[in-house]
């Protein structure tokens, strides 16, 4: 998987880079760091995985979209105590 390359002031990828390589990317990344933080700074285990095995990809095609997207990231976290999967 090819990695994050500097052009200019601006981080990009090859323009072969696919989403999925960039998700994995992102994926390993974040979970490192969080490990770390697990170490250095006592910050929550976790169990298993940090992130899903698959994603959802979506383009946004206007603005009403965007709206009940940005509406569902906002108010999704007060639905999970009510989620079967929630543990506290």
């Amino acid at each position: 998987m090819p990695l994050p390359s500097r052009k200019g002031n601006h981080i990009g990828f090859a323009p072969t880079t696919t989403l999925g390589n960039i998700m994995d990317w992102l994926k390993t990344m974040t979970t490192n760091e969080y490990i770390a933080c697990v170490k250095q700074y006592g910050c929550p285990r976790f169990n298993g995985k940090l992130w899903q095995r698959n994603y959802y990809e979506h383009i946004i095609r206007n603005e009403t979209e965007l709206n009940k997207i940005q509406e569902y990231i906002m108010t999704n976290p007060l639905n999970w105590e009510s989620d079967e999967n929630y543990t506290n």
